[in-house]
């Protein structure tokens, strides 16, 4: 009998199947076979929220849990947040191989200079509420880029895959940073083409009078390497949004204004706002205690900790956490961090925790230095965490149309409703 097949006796019909194992995975559609009749559809798996389905083959982003290690194309995530640079892993998730030198300053120049955004994009800006939210904003900007670029729904050519690229990954800091300037009512700053990516985003956001903006390299680093440990992250709920509507061959800005909607949620791409508001309602590190205690009592949620994925100590967590102090250094303590790290002591220390394996994860640390940049209202999180996370996005997109087994997404479901009912007149209701 071979060794790579799953065999399953059905105790309903006392048939015998053998079902061959690739990668320790089953086809789903291998279950069809088992049936009670020929009236029978066949068996399904029944799986919510996709906790043990693998949807995909991916050759971008590697993912072990149980040991902690988040991997970008084999790099693992350690290497490339202290060698790398954000323009660079975007290459590297998009292209699959790390860049020459030469083809670094190509890619980074394309996507310079395409930061501009059409003056009538910023007139769609301006038709927002003065205080929308900038994540809202965000969202429903990038969808109307693609009436600005129509040739985007060309997925099959090629170039146009790579000039979209390009573009997104070029305008999203643009957005981003005019969405901030309509919320808290300045004029837009255009992009300045002789600063670095994360540079030009800085400046955008927070230039005033100066004729040209100078970034804190400190900040501007720390901001490079928080955009890499977003970049990707296998199949998540937005990336799954990416990949899902890319599957009916939408254009890659439909495409991503579906994952940054995704992304929007509170559970997802909001969650390191949600680490900040109870780290205030805490307050001090003396009340953390009895915070512990409303915890396993389910009376609140410790926010920050555990990861659907993660049994271990988020890799990225401990980069963040390492980062902050280069900042504070910058922008002065914030009085937050001492509440997050004795928190995170004792939690590390209570069997509770342990036997659950809720460790930090990458929201824990997220916020306390976004906010310690002082510049960055929590409104902005979800924006930020987008730009990191736009290359990840592309890379799965595209990586989806070539893949000859994708088709267009279409779970499967358990009908639990009424049967087959007579339509009653109103008049007889």
């Amino acid at each position: 009998m071979p060794t790579n097949t799953l065999s399953i006796t059905d105790n309903r019909t006392g048939k015998s199947y053998e079902l061959p194992v690739t990668d320790g995975t089953i086809k789903a559609a291998d279950l069809r076979q088992i049936k009670t009749g020929d009236d029978d559809f066949g068996l399904m798996t029944y799986d919510p929220g996709f906790t043990n389905t693998a949807s995909c083959r991916s050759a971008i982003t590697f993912i072990d849990g149980d040991a902690g290690i988040l991997r970008y194309r084999g790099y693992p995530i350690e290497q490339l947040a202290e060698q790398s640079t954000f323009l660079e892993t975007a290459y590297l998730l998009l292209r699959g191989e790390l860049p020459s030198k030469a083809e670094l300053e190509r890619w980074v120049h394309d996507i310079t200079h395409h930061t501009i955004i059409h003056e009538n994009v910023r007139k769609f800006l301006d038709g927002f509420r003065y205080d929308a939210h900038p994540m809202g904003v965000f969202v429903s900007t990038v969808a109307a880029l693609s009436t600005f670029y129509p040739e985007a729904k060309r997925i099959d050519d090629e170039g146009s895959r790579q000039s979209q690229i390009f573009r997104l990954i070029a305008k999203s800091p643009t957005v981003a940073a005019f969405a901030y300037r309509h919320m808290i009512g300045m004029p837009y700053a255009y992009p300045d083409n002789e600063l670095s990516y994360t540079g030009n985003f800085l400046n955008m956001m927070f230039r005033a009078t100066e004729v040209r903006y100078k970034p804190d390299p400190v900040l501007e680093r720390a901001l490079d390497v928080l955009f890499i440990l977003h970049a990707d992250h296998e199949q998540n709920c937005s990336t799954s949004a990416m990949r899902g509507v890319g599957s009916a061959h939408s254009d890659p800005y439909s495409a991503m204004a579906a994952a940054a909607a995704a992304l929007y949620g509170p559970l997802h791409g909001g969650a390191n706002e949600e680490v900040l508001r109870m780290l205030r309602e805490i307050g001090t590190a003396q009340a953390i205690p009895a915070f512990i205690k409303r915890v396993k009592t389910h009376e609140v949620r410790l926010m920050g900790f555990g990861h659907r994925v993660y049994k271990n100590y988020d890799p990225r967590a401990k980069i963040i956490k390492q980062t902050a102090d280069e900042v504070f250094e910058v922008t002065g303590r914030n009085p937050l961090i001492d509440i997050a790290r004795e928190l995170e002591r004792i939690a590390l220390e209570d069997d509770y925790f342990v036997e659950r394996k809720l460790y930090p994860n990458v929201d824990f640390y997220s916020g306390i230095i976004y906010e310690a940049m002082r510049f960055f209202p929590v409104e902005m999180f979800p924006v930020l965490f987008a730009i990191g996370r736009t290359p990840g996005w592309l890379a799965q997109w595209h990586e989806l149309l070539l893949d000859k087994d994708q088709r267009i997404a279409r779970p499967r479901q358990i009908y639990t409703g009424a049967g087959e009912r007579r339509y009653v007149p109103i008049t007889a209701r």
